[in-house]
């Protein structure tokens, strides 16, 4: 009960699913498209604003005090997954449509979550402070090594990345974050008041990237481009994948003598994927017609972990009971 209780009042599970269903039925174009495309810009500005006025620098400090943690959190996340990665887009490249295969890539370049990896971490009694500085460090990082990573991995795809591609990417992603820090002392203290607000404009923001780029793909035709044997291919590939994402990371730290507490917080930092971040890259990186393929496994993907982690967490926390 309580895991499905954790389920149903995941208010991003159903932002998102909800968002694809939308792109499905009414999507977005013309004008509305334009604007649209606006309000998309503005909200990742807002959203890595406020990620830049919540990190606090103190929890940076103490985070990274932890150093083999971190350590194999961020090798976990940019080593073993994209290696995943690369191999399953490789493998389903004569599968699956060419950029859906893509996506695979994609998907192992992204870091992982923030909010999402803490709050079940929080749950299931791991290292919580540990996981907000890992996941926050990452994602940090990952905005400038995952387009890199990607452009150096796919650019037989076409993937390239220019100097506008760049200052897009620093001025959508990178200068609000270092905004929000520089700004933090005054702007903290009334982000923390309104936690619901924000925490709105966070989940809203991504929803938005999603229909967007959704909606250009099922213009284009998405649906009639991928058959319902690709689909099967696809949740195959990615129920494979969660297993190898959160058994790998759950036995790495066994391996490495971790305490239970830090190795829920691997395991729960190190096997998620962030939409946050990677549904922003997908709309620089590409024309939001190839977006919405490429970001297909990053979507079922999210998804899915979120459902698995619900059940994961409430049992690790039962075993400390």
């Amino acid at each position: 009960m309580q895991t499905l209780r954790l389920i149903l009042i995941d208010k991003f599970i159903w932002l998102l699913s909800g968002a694809v269903m939308m792109a499905t039925l009414l999507p977005v174009q013309g004008v509305a498209k334009d604007v649209a495309g606006i309000l998309f810009n503005a909200g990742i500005f807002a959203v890595f604003l406020l990620h830049g006025i919540r990190l606090e620098r103190h929890e940076v400090k103490a985070g990274f005090a932890n150093i083999r943690l971190q350590g194999a959190i961020f090798i976990w996340v940019f080593g073993v997954m994209l290696g995943i990665g690369l191999l399953l887009s490789k493998a389903l490249d004569e599968i699956l449509p060419p950029d859906v295969a893509l996506g695979f890539l994609f998907l192992g370049v992204l870091p992982s979550t923030v909010q999402s990896a803490t709050s079940y971490c929080a749950i299931a009694r791991g290292n919580v402070a540990a996981s907000i500085v890992a996941s926050a460090f990452i994602n940090l990082v990952g905005v400038f090594l995952s387009p890199l990573l990607f452009a150096l991995l796919a650019s037989a795809a076409g993937v390239d990345i220019t100097s506008d591609t760049v200052i897009k990417l620093m001025a959508i992603l990178v200068l609000p974050f270092v905004l929000g820090q520089t700004f933090q002392k005054w702007l903290r203290p009334w982000v923390m008041q309104h936690k619901d607000l924000t925490g709105w404009i966070d989940r809203g923001a991504i929803a938005l990237a999603v229909y967007v780029s959704f909606s250009a793909a099922i213009i284009a035709g998405m649906w009639s481009r991928v058959s319902g044997m690709e689909f099967v291919w696809l949740a195959a590939a990615l129920l494979f994948w969660l297993g190898l994402a959160f058994g790998g990371a759950w036995t790495l730290g066994g391996l490495l003598g971790f305490v239970r507490a830090d190795r829920k917080t691997l395991l729960f930092s190190g096997a998620q994927k962030s939409v946050a971040i990677g549904a922003p890259i997908a709309a620089i990186l590409f024309v939001p017609e190839r977006a919405g393929l490429v970001i297909l496994p990053l979507i079922f993907y999210h998804l899915a972990q979120l459902f698995l982690s619900a059940p994961l967490a409430v049992r690790l926390a039962g075993e400390e009971d």
